[in-house]
């Protein structure tokens, strides 16, 4: 579903992205983990044509998508990639069911279809007795719900999320990765990226590890997690456990 090649990407004298390459196969959940600065964020950018790579192509669907204008990317992006971000960016003004509809009442889909579409996600992701709240009268785990709704309103064939439990409680972390779940159940192609080891562990089919602009290694949740081969890689989840137990 895509096939990312050679990626490089630099933000003046800082290089962030140093030759990744990475395939995603139609259905699969793959998790990308890493410290802070490791670039994560970057090529889930460039995987979802949020940005562009300095080198190296990306082909979505068998679609090369680096040798694609602004106004053709845009389009292609609108119709195949849905985001959910760290904080949900819902306009505060709409309730969830108006915020749902947005996108397809952007893309001139009829209105029929598009309030349709919008109650089926929210019962998706139960809310469906939510759904006349405005966000400031939801729980930020509700908020991002409707978040992951309005990001499948347009019926993307890839999903992406950046730090989606990032900015919430243990409680409400488990809404989102309930609904998460389903999504992988119904084989949708999700990219990941997040600094929560658990929750990457719970919804991965695969889980990459990228340090200093490379990927490090890659496996199943049980070999990177349980077995991992790069000393890197165990120096890192050691340093997530002892501060995670630091925390507690």
């Amino acid at each position: 579903m895509i096939k990312a090649t050679d990626i490089h990407k630099s933000y003046g004298a800082l290089e962030v992205l140093r030759g990744v390459s990475l395939e995603v196969s139609r259905g699969e959940v793959v998790s990308i983990v890493g410290a802070s600065g490791a670039g994560k964020t970057t090529l889930l950018q460039i995987l979802g044509t949020l940005s562009k790579a300095d080198r190296g192509s990306v082909e979505i669907d068998g679609q090369d998508v680096s040798s694609l204008g602004d106004r053709a990317l845009s389009r292609f992006r609108n119709e195949k990639i849905g985001f959910v971000f760290q904080f949900h960016h819902l306009l505060p003004e709409f309730t969830a069911f108006e915020n749902v509809c947005i996108p397809g009442l952007i893309g001139r889909r009829p209105k029929a279809e598009v309030e349709r579409r919008a109650g089926e996600l929210l019962a998706l992701v139960g809310l469906t007795q939510r759904r006349d709240h405005k966000p400031g009268e939801l729980s930020g785990g509700e908020q991002q719900r409707v978040a992951i709704a309005r990001a499948l309103a347009l019926q993307p064939e890839v999903l992406c999320f950046d730090e989606p439990t990032s900015a919430l409680d243990p409680e409400l972390t488990g809404e989102v990765l309930r609904v998460i779940r389903s999504l992988a159940d119904e084989h949708m192609t999700m990219v990941i990226v997040t600094h929560e080891m658990p929750f990457a562990r719970a919804v991965s089919d695969r889980v990459v590890f990228l340090d200093g602009g490379v990927i490090v290694e890659q496996g199943s949740p049980e070999q990177v997690f349980e077995n991992p081969q790069q000393e890197r890689t165990k120096e890192f989840l050691q340093s997530y456990r002892e501060t995670s137990s630091a925390q507690a």
